[in-house]
């Protein structure tokens, strides 16, 4: 007879206890699934995803917490962001850690569509604790950026709710910037709407100020802090990079500098952007490299809805006369409304085609005056 030695029998135990725990899980993880698709209206491939970092085996819980973001103004898409973001939440105590959170939101005087957006931009507020991170972070806030607006921009950024110690990190790098001579104005605008750069690490965040004054960046300025952000955000080697990308259309280091001190921005583009925008300005537009770095918020432009359609309303000006020839690239700062009524509406009667240019519909080229033009100097 065949006998299973002792080596079998413990592989076949441990495989059935194997195929048991696999059997169990997928049927907790396919009601969690189930719950998250037909009561949170997450996709299937969401839930999927969610249902590995939370599992619960029945609704009751989950069922009051949604209940609870119900009363409180959040629609069903409202409720699928915050849980996608966050799944934990189905399984936090809607007395003890929700509703504290919710009801100090509404205390302080946030409105309904306020705290919506603050737990659906930052669902992970919800679990921290009210005393020691969401009290403490209000009331440091009320003190430096004072109005409420400001406030709540502030809590709908996850970098500062997950923060532990922002309480140590963020006052001595705003009293840094105090240090140097930088507007409570400026730094009030940095903490609202780039609170993860004052939660830098304090050695590295004085680092990245001296590099900028060492730049000759005017602590005055909004665009001090504007470097100052960049230079925390961008390492040495891509910022190596992006001036080499702008030396190869021919700007010096020197002019390059310029460009950053006008608008640090210029170098957040990626190099496809930075060659997309300098090859239609030098090689369509003819314009300078040198007076394009005069006007470096170009690069922060979308190419395709305002570069190229504002350029090519005053490539046919120019053509025609209309307006001068050495027109900068300030046009692009133009509002809407203002560009349209100063160079589309005001010549339509001489170019009757220019709204169509604008609008991308035809082409320079297509234009009866240029067509007639490239015919005449066919026929010399």
């Amino acid at each position: 007879m065949f006998e299973i030695s002792k080596t079998q029998m413990h592989f076949l135990r441990n495989a059935r206890l194997l195929i048991f725990r696999s059997f169990s899980s997928t049927k907790r993880h396919s009601f969690t699934e189930s719950y998250l698709i037909n009561s949170c209206g997450l996709s299937p491939e969401k839930a999927l995803s969610a249902s590995r970092k939370v599992h619960f085996e029945t609704p009751e819980r989950a069922d009051s917490i949604l209940a609870v973001l119900r009363d409180y103004g959040f629609t069903n898409t409202h409720i699928s962001k915050a849980v996608s973001k966050f799944p934990i939440l189905l399984t936090a105590d809607p007395e003890k850690t929700l509703l504290p959170k919710l009801e100090f939101f509404r205390s302080v005087g946030f409105s309904g569509p306020d705290i919506v957006s603050i737990v659906v931009s930052s669902p992970f507020i919800l679990k921290r604790s009210l005393e020691n991170h969401v009290i403490p972070t209000y009331n440091f806030l009320k003190s430096v950026v004072m109005v409420d607006e400001n406030i709540f921009r502030v809590f709908k950024n996850p970098f500062l709710m997950l923060g532990q110690n922002w309480q140590k990190t963020i006052p001595t790098n705003i009293a840094t910037l105090q240090e140097i001579g930088v507007p409570m104005p400026n730094i009030m605008f940095l903490v609202t709407r780039q609170p993860g750069v004052v939660f830098r690490n304090r050695e590295k965040f004085t680092t990245s100020v001296k590099k900028v004054i060492e730049m000759g960046f005017n602590p005055l300025r909004l665009s001090f802090l504007k470097a100052v952000q960049l230079s925390c955000q961008l390492n040495e080697f891509t910022i190596e990079h992006k001036m080499e990308t702008y030396r190869r259309w021919g700007l010096t280091d020197d002019e390059i500098m310029l460009m950053f001190r006008l608008d640090p921005s210029c170098m957040r583009p990626s190099e496809k952007k930075i060659t997309s925008v300098m090859d239609f300005l030098v090689n369509k537009m003819g314009w300078e490299p040198a007076a394009i770095a005069r006007c470096p918020s170009v690069f922060a432009r979308s190419l395709e809805k305002n570069v190229i359609p504002r350029c090519s309303v005053v490539k046919v000006l120019q053509m025609k006369g209309l307006v001068k020839k050495d027109l900068s690239l300030s046009i692009l700062a133009y509002t809407e409304k203002n560009f349209v009524n100063r160079f589309v509406d005001k010549h339509r009667h001489d170019v009757p085609e220019l709204l169509s240019v604008y609008q991308g519909k035809i082409g320079i080229s297509d234009l009866s005056f240029v067509c007639e033009e490239i015919r005449a100097k066919k026929q010399l």
